[in-house]
Order: C-alpha cells, then structure tokens, then sequence
C-alpha cells in the first residue's frame, strides 16, 4: 500500500515532533503524531511528553476531538495496543473513527505489541515502515534496550595518540581538552545511567554528573552506578546528592547490565577505567565506542584499555568508524580529534 505525499510529509513533522526539546530520551520511546484530513489538511498534532502522560496518538485526538473522524493518523511508531499507565492507543483511534494509519517503527515492545492487528480488525486500513529507519534512529537506545533485553552500552574514553589515558605518575587531567570535556558532558545528557567501577571512584573520585555549564541543563540526571564488591568510603563524591546513585554488587558486566535493564535503564555510558573497559569488551558488551584522542604522547602510564588477551594481529579487535569530528578550543591549541566507532564483535 502507498503513501501519499501529504502523509510522507506528516511523517517527517511526527518525526519533529517526537524529538522535541525537553521531552525525555527515557523510559518511553520519543512519538509523534499528525492527523490529516480526507484533503490532505493538518487537523491536530501531538507528541508523548514522558512517561505517565497521554500517548502521541492520544493528544492529538483529544486536540482534534470530532474532526478526527475519517482521518488519516500519521505516528512515528506503531500504536500501542496495551493498558498501562494510559489506555491502548489503537482503541482510542479505533473509537475515534479514524479511517487510516501510516506508522513508521513497529514496536518491538511485546508487552505493547499488536496496535496494527486491531486496527485492522476494525477495518482501518493501515500502513507501517515509512520512513523506519529516521524513527530508529530516533530512538536508538530504546529500541535496542527493548529487542535486546539490556542497556545499549556506549564506551567513552580520552587518550592520548600512544593510547595512554594517564602519565606515569597518575595525572590524567589534560587528556582530554576543555572542547572534549564539554562534549562528552553533551554525550552523558543523552544517556540515563552513568557507569564505573569502585576502583575509578576511590582513586579519581569522579562525580559522575552532567554539568550545567551546557546550553540546556538536564531536567533529571542520569543514574550513578558503581559496580565491583568493595564498599566505597563515604566521601566520594559519586556518592553526593546531586543524582541517584546504586550500587552494583558484581564484577560480572552481563549481571551488572541486567541489574540496570530491571531498572527501565536503556543507555549506559561506561566511564571506568582499562580494567572495567576490558571486561565489558571481553564480554562482547560494548556497543559503541567514543574516544577524543589528544596530539600528545607519554611513551608511558596507564593504557586506555587493560588486557584483551589478544597475542596477534590476527586476532585483533577491530572497530567500524562512523564519525570522526575535530574539537578546537578558542585558542586554536586545545584540540582533540573524536572518534565515534562500534566494534566488530559478538555483541549480547
């Protein structure tokens, strides 16, 4: 079944829609929704705003109230067809009167599962996959975290062009440049737990925080875990009151991401050190892969990543580079160079 221009055209304001400022990456999936007239007219727009309040679907049926029906929904995925917090969407369009369905994503939520089979069954003509992979991509966390049953693991580390995260006495300070730093706190805003081992607090005692120097604070911060067996003394910082934190009792990375997925939590961003790093790669668990490399070289000090066990070149892990952006300071001098890559391994 086609689509028409109008409705292609409403997909891609759904699309906005569903990504507009403020609205949270988490735990619900980001939606927008248009109604269109028999004409091709926009009747009545709506967008989910976080969990607990009226699905996409759901405002802007409420904002179209009879104009809804024989109208054309255009959402940016598939319409939910369970009793949550709020009632089925694909109930609600079908009470509406609404004649047609574009969507884009199915949902591969198999609680929610379904909306595209009742409406049919209603006799709505519906049509899904236009315009998949924007919506995707729109939701990149949530829709792996929900297919895969865990967080979508995401690895940040600064280094320097001999792969040395820290000099030989420790001080790693000026890796990574203030640009880097900035961005990486950019980075941590679009995800909902922050990740570390009880050796990287005790030692580097890291807050673990987005910092509010960025253009838009974030309205809630993300999840503090520490995870490892030992107790951490009660003056680290990661321990503060500025965001949740939970302790994570194992060094077993599958464990600790299954803790966290119990949780609703959906993106990690892994900030430990080479030993914790080393782990979740042996474990096929990194799924993405962010470095700022800095023009300098230590010739020693810490590695950015532990031991691989890997002997040979052949054996080497190796990563697809999907983007590569230079950061420059002010000045011209504080320059780091971002490498956003995934590895080439089993992931789980």
């Amino acid at each position: 079944m086609t689509t028409s221009e109008a409705e292609r055209s409403a997909m891609r304001r759904a699309l906005a829609l569903a990504t507009t400022p403020g609205v949270p990456l988490g735990p619900n999936p980001r939606v927008g929704c248009v109604l269109l007239a028999p004409d091709g007219t926009v009747v009545a727009e709506g967008f989910h705003r976080g969990a607990g309040t009226p699905h996409a679907e759901a405002a802007a049926l409420a904002e179209a109230g009879e104009a809804a029906r024989g109208a054309t929904a255009v959402v940016t995925l598939e319409p939910c067809n369970h009793t949550g917090r709020t009632g089925p969407c694909s109930e609600a369009l079908v009470a509406a009167g609404v004649a047609r369905v574009v969507f884009a994503q199915p949902d591969a939520n198999p609680v929610a599962v379904g909306g595209a089979g009742r409406l049919r069954e209603a006799g709505i003509e519906v049509v899904g996959g236009v315009m998949i992979d924007e919506a995707q991509a729109i939701n990149r966390a949530w829709t792996f975290a929900i297919t895969r049953r865990r967080p979508f693991v995401t690895w940040k580390f600064a280094t320097t062009l001999d792969g040395r995260s820290a000099a030989a006495d420790g001080t790693s300070r000026w890796v990574s440049s203030r640009a880097a730093r900035l961005d990486t706190h950019r980075l941590r805003a679009q995800c909902d737990t922050m990740l570390a081992g009880t050796s990287t607090v005790e030692v580097d005692d890291p807050e673990l925080t987005v910092r509010d120097e960025l253009d838009e604070p974030v309205a809630v911060q993300p999840l503090r875990a520490v995870m490892g067996l030992r107790e951490l003394p009660a003056d680290r910082r990661v321990l503060n009151d500025r965001a949740e934190t939970v302790l994570l009792r194992t060094r077993d990375p599958e464990q600790a991401l299954a803790e966290l997925f119990a949780r609703d939590r959906q993106h990690v961003f892994l900030e430990g050190g080479p030993t914790l790093a080393a782990a979740f790669l042996g474990a096929g668990l990194v799924d993405e892969v962010v470095t700022y490399v800095a023009p300098m070289l230590l010739g020693a000090g810490r590695p950015a990543v532990a031991d691989l066990g890997i002997g040979t070149i052949a054996d080497a892990l190796h990563l697809h580079v999907s983007d590569v952006t230079v950061l420059q300071g002010h000045d011209g001098e504080d320059t780091n160079v971002r490498l956003t890559m995934r590895p080439h391994l089993r992931r789980k």
